[in-house]
């Protein structure tokens, strides 16, 4: 990161490379298998996720499970009320894309194969925004999936906890020349380019989405941009695996699936 970046305060007074504080509370729904409130500074969602004892047509018969996802936001999670897609009798084109990007990314966690013939639906509600619903949400039910994979597994329904890697997101770009991470919505409605970036544990890259909202950006800047997103989604991860707590026995549950992900890989 350049230096005049590092020196040059936003609008909240953070620093380029700055997350807003992030929490994850976990168990916060009574009913759901797994649940989290997760908050990046002033957005909040809701995560829960629910276990189905089926899958989508096209999985019947093959042992396989599933990982799907609905994103709302709550009317007045926003400065002026928006109706809610019920209301209006279809889901929103925003909604839809964001859902299916959490759906996407959080079957990236998941050894499906390992899952049985089972569906687990992650449902992200968002209470307050205020930029990132979406990165927060692949956060957040990246946490509530797991709790829900080990409420099988204290069950008896999978012999092992079937993680393949910690997922987490996050935004990135560009507002008034300089680099920022984990944009607010100020930062978000005036940026230049605007990028949303999801990753696990490993380094690796499950979804790059980036728009330059007007004058096109240079190959360094999405170097730069992508850096930042590293550093931050490792902060984020740190957040889930702190709150998580996993313990020896289910830590062994998790090693004995990614074992048999490997062997599977190998041929």
């Amino acid at each position: 990161m350049a230096a005049e970046d590092i020196l040059t305060p936003r609008i909240d007074g953070r620093s380029p490379d700055d997350l807003r504080e992030v929490t994850i509370t976990r168990g916060v729904n009574l009913f759901a298998e797994g649940s989290a409130r997760v908050s990046f500074g002033n957005t909040v969602v809701l995560c829960t996720a629910s276990v189905e004892e089926k899958v989508p047509a096209f999985l019947r018969g093959t042992g396989r499970g599933w990982v799907s996802a609905e994103y709302s936001m709550l009317p007045r999670a926003t400065k002026e009320r928006t109706q809610r897609d019920s209301t209006r009798g279809r889901i929103s084109g925003r909604s839809h894309e964001i859902q299916r990007l959490i759906g996407r990314s959080l079957r990236s966690a998941v050894d499906l194969s390992s899952l049985g013939e089972r569906t687990l639906w992650i449902d992200c509600d968002v209470i307050q925004a205020d930029g990132g619903t979406r990165t927060a949400a692949i956060s957040g039910g990246f946490v509530a999936l797991v709790d829900a994979l080990r409420h099988l597994y204290a069950k008896g329904e999978i012999s092992c906890i079937p993680l393949a890697a910690f997922v987490a997101a996050i935004s990135v770009g560009k507002t008034d020349g300089i680099l920022v991470a984990d944009l607010c919505y100020e930062e978000d409605s005036l940026a230049e380019v605007d990028c949303n970036i999801v990753m696990n544990e490993f380094g690796d890259f499950i979804e790059v989405q980036g728009t330059a909202e007007g004058t096109p950006f240079p190959r360094q800047d999405l170097d730069r941009m992508l850096d930042l997103a590293e550093k931050g989604i490792r902060s984020i991860i740190g957040v889930q695996k702190k709150v998580l707590d996993l313990d020896e026995a289910e830590m062994k549950a998790i090693e004995d699936a990614r074992d048999r992900i490997c062997k599977l890989q190998q041929g």
